[in-house]
């Protein structure tokens, strides 16, 4: 690990002219922290496992940018994954991926961190390795190359990355990164560990770390899992989440970067909760994000000022899984609306649930910027939203629609999804339905039909939730459900815009949420096949998984992964980590 950062910008500077949006390679932007390399001790890489465009939206980066850098003997660079066109020139001139802050090579640093948003990212994590000249697999590295971590959403199964990824940090990485920081600076001030040494050190002295290089696997003759194993005894049977217990104390950075350019959300983002009271069995984000905690409405206030004085942005988020769920959502938008009016500030919720509570607030709603108000029944009938434990009534829907276009919304967005478990084509018949419906109320307040975007989405079963048991529809069932669906919508389409998620994708996603180790030569083999940035439709070539599938062992069934229907008893992938709820059928 070296200590002298080493600058490519003369090197990338010629490159900016040709290539698009070139601001995403700059840095410098506002807020930026820039320190010596050699003034610190541990130097740490944050990555995001996709472009600038996305993850400069991505709050939790922001938040351990500001946590590391506010340590005196750290430092925190970004890197996102480059666009073609400038992943292209990299490799022609042979120049290593780099961080932004001060142009330095990915392989310079003590740590390379990963955020783990999606499972389709994971081939941007082996791109991203292979542009900084970081040996792919963890076995292959050597005492100099920098440990790769990995945190985030999807490491509560982090076995198809297992190959890849040195140490997992399961749940809040921001209760475990300075204690990672304070162990490297101990392990490099005496310089005895080697890198093996160094990993298993992590794993058994610091809480929430998974080093999957220290656990074994076992299957049975059918490919099911017969044991998870620790390697050593001084190595926790189970891997328990970090949880941050008290938002209001919490880290929080008033500063954030402002992006040079164009990127997905420009605004200052307040979290205002973390988990969600009403765990549907779908849903792995409210369990992952348990227990349910609240920030005050005064500390809330305080860190919209404070971000507003730093950045001048004229929009509010609230960050939630449903923000109507906070206790105290009429006095935090009355107060916000009351500070920041007269600034021209707006305020949009971005998460709302359909129930008594969105009703309370007619007269509050009135302040909120109007770009669109998001619902998400899930399911078209109450019967099946009953079985998936969002209990949405049909009515309470149409009155929340109501209440929208009476306030003063031209748009509504709807969130469906399809091949949920005992789903029957009424189920189906009833999306469209509802969507119908909800655009015909428009007509009570504006002089044609309200307008409706709906999304639908395939139903991915996730581990740690109820429904991580459960089979998925093939990709042929989804597309005949999506023409159906289709079809049926097609008769409000100046009122109606539908979206439906590639089946294909949801396919994939099926495979690695639910997959094992031994995905990880599926992972290369993909990688080496050119695929990257699948979750964007203009990259996303499934030719290229067929390939890799078909050059995996001749007993490889992706479908064993993403359609099977696990036994009860079965041993999941997943159940080395506990992610804090108890998951029973």
């Amino acid at each position: 690990m070296n200590s002298i950062s080493q600058t490519l910008w003369p090197q990338i500077e010629p490159l900016l002219l040709q290539v698009r949006s070139p601001s995403q390679y700059l840095g410098g932007e506002l807020n930026t922290i820039t320190k010596d390399h050699n003034s610190v001790a541990v130097k740490i890489a944050l990555c995001f496992s996709d472009t600038y465009h996305i993850g400069m939206s991505h709050w939790g980066m922001q938040v351990l940018y500001g946590i590391i850098n506010n340590h005196k003997s750290a430092l925190a660079e970004r890197a996102f994954t480059p666009q073609i066109d400038m992943e292209n020139l990299l490799r022609k001139n042979n120049i290593p991926l780099f961080t932004l802050e001060t142009h330095t090579p990915l392989n310079q640093f003590d740590i390379v961190a990963f955020s783990l948003q999606y499972e389709l990212s994971y081939t941007n994590v082996l791109n991203m390795l292979s542009l900084a000249g970081i040996p792919l697999l963890s076995k292959e590295r050597s005492d100099n190359t920098p440990l790769v971590i990995a945190g985030g959403p999807c490491v509560f199964n982090p076995e198809p990355l297992a190959d890849f990824i040195d140490i997992f940090v399961i749940g809040d990485g921001e209760e475990r990164i300075v204690d990672i920081i304070e162990a490297i600076k101990q392990v490099k001030s005496t310089n005895t560990l080697s890198r093996k040494e160094l990993v298993r050190h992590l794993a058994r002295s610091i809480p929430s770390l998974y080093a999957p290089s220290l656990y074994g696997l076992d299957y049975n003759d059918n490919g099911t899992i017969r044991e998870i194993r620790p390697l050593f005894d001084d190595l926790p049977l189970k891997i328990t989440k970090a949880t941050v217990e008290n938002l209001d104390e919490a880290y929080y950075p008033t500063s954030p970067i402002v992006p040079y350019g164009e990127v997905i959300h420009s605004r200052i983002n307040l979290e205002i909760m973390r988990g969600c009271p009403h765990l549907c069995k779908f849903c792995i984000s409210g369990v992952i994000k348990s227990p349910l905690r609240f920030r005050s409405v005064s500390k809330l206030t305080f860190l919209a000022e404070e971000i507003y004085k730093k950045t001048g942005y004229d929009e509010i988020s609230l960050l939630s899984l449903s923000s109507s769920d906070y206790p105290d959502i009429d006095e935090l938008i009355l107060r916000l609306t009351s500070r920041f009016k007269s600034k021209r500030v707006g305020l949009s919720l971005p998460s709302l649930r359909v129930d008594e509570n969105l009703f309370k607030l007619p007269e509050v709603l009135n302040a909120v910027r109007k770009s669109g108000l998001t619902m998400a029944p899930e399911a078209g009938t109450e019967r099946l939203r009953e079985i998936i434990s969002k209990n949405i009534q049909n009515e309470d829907l149409y009155q929340a629609v109501r209440a929208a276009y009476k306030n003063g919304w031209r748009l509504v967005k709807l969130y469906f999804m399809i091949g949920l478990p005992t789903e029957t084509a009424d189920d189906l018949k009833a999306i469209a339905d509802i969507v119908h419906q909800a655009s015909g109320i428009g007509r009570e307040f504006f002089s044609s039909r309200g307008n409706i975007n709906v999304t639908i989405s395939p139903f991915v079963p996730k581990p740690h939730t109820l429904f991580q048991w459960a089979g998925m529809d093939n990709i042929e069932t989804l597309r005949q459900k999506q023409e159906f669906l289709g079809k049926l919508l097609r008769g409000g389409a100046r009122s109606i815009r539908a979206k439906f998620h590639l089946p294909e994708r949801s396919y994939l996603e099926s495979v690695f949420s639910r997959g094992d180790r031994r995905l990880g030569r599926l992972l290369l083999l993909a990688h080496q096949q050119g695929c990257r940035l699948d979750a964007w439709d203009e990259f996303f070539d499934f030719t290229r998984w067929l390939k890799a599938f078909k050059e995996m062992d001749d007993n490889f069934d992706p479908d064993f992964y993403a359609l099977r229907k696990r036994e009860l008893s079965e041993i999941l992938p997943w159940d080395i980590i506990e992610a804090g709820l108890p998951v029973t059928p």
